[in-house]
């Protein structure tokens, strides 16, 4: 019986599982690692203490009888490094990050757009990495310099870790195809666009598949590396066009795939590759994303509206009408817009505020803005693919029962909430499983949540309110 060792390096902690045939999953390690926020819209993580972490999690799973292991990333966010040293020049630039915004505006004025979506199928935004690798190295001169002696490396986090681990210097293709860098038909590198972001060539990682062998790290095969949210797709066990699930962690992303042919670039909705496994050909996705999810609840506890998450537990979805039916609406911006708007400037906010309104219903504010965002997304995605019901769901938020119904509701569609919330873990544990050659069953206890209550103003009045912080965002 294999024991599979599963990390999932996401935007607030690492967190390692063992998994094996026919035992149930065991968490082995987690721990939190430092938000910070050196400017405002500036989010950092230290290189050194994630691969610390990571190295803890490895020896976690050594000990434990790991045989071989698996990571998922963080998507976005990335780094420079010193191909020599294996030292980091830079902090990592969190995916939540808006430094190049201006950057980004500039492109866009001087009509880069279009060939952007063509052959990345992206946005000029500076959640992508692009952007962010080119301001590494305009912006630090120890990069600067490496570069010049032929000793620059740039890439996502998972480049750096496999890098450091393995001494092989990779990514994977689901990964890079949220760099903007990578062209969508291709599966490689695009040197006009590498050139349009001032990325060299030459100093990004090569493209793998998102399972097979990719290396030893600390004498354990390395079997599946992708991103974070592909890998919560596979751990869903979805795999048919109009498949789609939804995480909601720190930000709520939704995944719907489409086959083995690139979407196109149409609409707001954007096509990214859900994996390559090895020896078959990429399937594709439509993703779209909501920045702020549990991020905004973990910031109004930090404000004291509430002690502890299990004050969410006593909200009753079938006590009294929704926050938005009372004309109050929060709007989830805090990171700004993102599918179907796009909109980094707007900024997060409630209306409708009263002398009456009390911590609960400002928090049961909250919860609501974060389902409408997702409905806005959800809707955007089925304008351009089917959407297959139920809907798979997961993420910490999801525990939450009256946020799941809530999320039904405005919707009008079914959600499979997994009773094993770490979907991400099982999905690298799986892709590391199908490169062995091994069997690893998947969890298929679940709770359905169906529509129940109608509210047919709901989705107008959020816009209304998301128009505002727009507008304000943009100091009008």
């Amino acid at each position: 019986m294999m024991k599979i060792l599963s990390i999932d390096q996401s935007t607030t902690s690492t967190s390692a599982f063992l998994f094996a045939a026919g035992a149930a999953p065991e968490r082995l390690f987690q721990r939190d690692h430092r938000q910070i926020y050196p400017r405002p819209g500036w989010v950092e993580h230290d290189p050194e203490e994630l691969l610390s972490h990571l190295r803890a999690a490895l020896a976690r799973g050594r000990a434990a009888g790991a045989e071989v292991w698996g990571i998922a990333n963080q998507g976005e966010s990335c780094l420079a490094w010193d191909a020599r040293t294996k030292t980091p020049v830079s902090p990592v630039i969190v995916w939540q990050d808006n430094r190049t915004e201006a950057d980004c505006s500039a492109l866009a004025a001087a009509g880069h757009a279009p060939r952007l979506r063509d052959r990345a199928g992206l946005r000029l935004s500076p959640y992508f990495s692009a952007s962010k690798l080119g301001w590494c190295l305009r912006e630090f001169p120890r990069a600067r310099a490496l570069h010049a002696e032929g000793r620059l490396r740039l890439g996502t986090t998972d480049a750096f870790f496999r890098d450091v681990l393995t001494g092989r210097f990779e990514t994977d293709v689901a990964t890079a195809s949220r760099t903007a860098l990578m062209n969508l038909r291709t599966l490689d590198w695009d040197h006009d666009l590498c050139a349009l972001f001032g990325v060299p060539p030459d100093c990004l990682p090569a493209i793998t598949d998102c399972n097979g062998d990719l290396g030893r790290a600390e004498g354990l095969p390395l079997c599946a590396s992708i991103v974070d949210q592909q890998a919560a797709l596979f751990g869903h066990g979805l795999r048919r066009r109009g498949e789609s699930k939804i995480t909601v962690g720190t930000g709520a992303f939704a995944l719907t795939l489409t086959g083995a042919i690139p979407p196109t670039a149409e609409g707001a909705a954007l096509p990214t590759v859900a994996w390559r496994l090895r020896g078959h050909p990429a399937q594709y996705a439509l993703e779209g994303g909501v920045f702020t999810a549990a991020a905004a609840l973990n910031w109004v506890r930090e404000l004291g509206l509430f002690d502890s998450f299990d004050m969410l537990d006593a909200f009753d979805p079938t006590d009294g009408p929704a926050m938005i039916d009372r004309d109050l609406v929060f709007v989830p911006a805090l990171s700004g817009l993102g599918c179907p708007h796009w909109d980094s400037a707007a900024r997060g906010s409630w209306l409708g505020l009263t002398l009456t309104t009390g911590a609960p219903q400002m928090v049961q504010a909250v919860l609501e803005g974060i389902a409408l965002r997702i409905a806005e997304l959800l809707a955007e995605i089925e304008g351009r693919s089917p959407v297959a019901e139920p809907i798979g769901l997961d993420g910490g938020l999801t525990q939450n029962r009256w946020f799941c119904q809530f999320l039904a509701d405005v919707t009008g569609k079914s959600f499979a909430r997994s009773d094993y919330a770490e979907r991400t873990a099982l999905g690298t544990a799986l892709l590391a499983a199908e490169a062995r050659g091994t069997g690893l069953s998947l969890p298929r206890t679940e709770t359905l949540f169906r529509p129940q209550r109608r509210y047919p103003h709901a989705l107008r009045r959020f816009g209304s309110a998301r128009a505002l912080v727009q507008r304000w965002g943009e100091g009008g």
